[in-house]
């Protein structure tokens, strides 16, 4: 019998009545006696299932939703309609059990005290979830030793780098050992180095703990490092759910081929659109379907030294779901 779904969400949907009015006096007096207000809709019927274990990408751009459906499946928002579970809980019935698994760590949000040292608000969180000492003390030094904290420690949070501080949010937020992570854009502002490290910190977690990992991000080093299958959606409404690889099988119509021949590159255009060209390298945009005839024009025309043949970035890729193009 398999086990039951970390997260399954069934028609959630959250609608916002927000208060509008023109500029100008005349409106402004008009307010106080006939207030005008509309219907915003942030998420619009969602619905998806991710297994414990899981490591999945949620994509989509600012105002997508994302946000606001790991809020509600964190439990601090109710949604308009629709329900949800996570670990067999209703999230936002908050229930201490539920509050005890789960964790929420927000690029653009401190879970830690801006003016005392950091060990000070680990041990604030440590009161707040009950952790008895030797379970505390194990925990933190693996976190420690994962992100390298040690000198950070005994230090005020407001002295700390953004990339630092973001270590520290991570660790005091994966104190407890929770079973489920909501990352909304744990890199947001940290700069290459620290991104990396903390896309190893996630995966070095999840094969740990198996943990179950929803993550949201604009970086998309963070999504290709990290999921095998992605969810994205667009004002609100899901737009795809599946493997990364198959999106890009779906939505990338061409193909991107980097060629060094063994002297100065000639006018490639015949063979595809020219991205870039330096010295002996060029790089081509062709059309997935005529990338092996192209190929073998240019082994057979031209003195190639290499060639490579590659799916475009993924940011591409995103780009034209996001935009509503059809599928070639």
């Amino acid at each position: 019998m398999s086990a039951a779904p970390a997260i399954s969400v069934e028609g959630l949907a959250k609608t916002y009545v927000v208060p509008v009015r023109e500029a100008g006096m005349r409106a402004a007096l008009r307010s106080l006696f006939r207030r005008e207000s509309r219907r915003v809709t942030a998420v619009d019927a969602i619905q998806f299932a991710v297994e414990p274990g899981e490591i999945v990408g949620f994509l989509g751009p600012n105002g997508a939703g994302k946000t606001t459906t790991l809020k509600m499946l964190s439990g601090l928002l109710h949604p308009t309609s629709g329900g949800a579970r996570v670990l067999g809980f209703v999230p936002w019935e908050r229930e201490h059990a539920f509050l005890r698994q789960i964790t929420l760590v927000m690029g653009q949000r401190n879970q830690l005290v801006w003016d005392i040292p950091v060990a000070d608000s680990m041990e604030r969180n440590r009161a707040i979830y009950r952790i008895d000492a030797p379970r505390f003390r194990r925990v933190l030094g693996e976190l420690v030793e994962l992100l390298e904290l040690g000198p950070l420690l005994e230090r005020p949070v407001r002295n700390l780098s953004l990339g630092e501080r973001m270590k520290c949010e991570l660790a005091v937020a994966l104190l407890h050992e929770p079973q489920v992570l909501f990352l909304d854009e744990p890199t947001i502002g940290v700069d290459v180095t620290m991104q990396r490290r903390i896309r190893e910190f996630v995966a070095a977690y999840n094969r740990r703990t198996g943990a179950t990992v929803l993550l949201t991000s604009h970086y998309m080093a963070d999504v290709e490092a990290l999921c095998r299958r992605v969810i994205v959606i667009h004002h609100g409404r899901l737009l795809f759910d599946g493997l990364l690889s198959a999106l890009v099988a779906s939505f990338a119509s061409h193909k991107t081929v980097s060629v060094e021949l063994g002297g100065p590159a000639p006018d490639l255009s015949s063979y595809g659109e020219v991205v870039s060209r330096a010295g002996e390298r060029a790089v081509l945009r062709v059309p997935k379907a005529d990338t092996p005839k192209v190929t073998a024009r240019l082994l057979a025309d031209l003195p190639v030294v290499d060639l490579v043949v590659e799916d475009p970035p993924i940011e591409e890729v995103i780009e034209r779901v996001f935009a509503g193009e059809p599928a070639p």
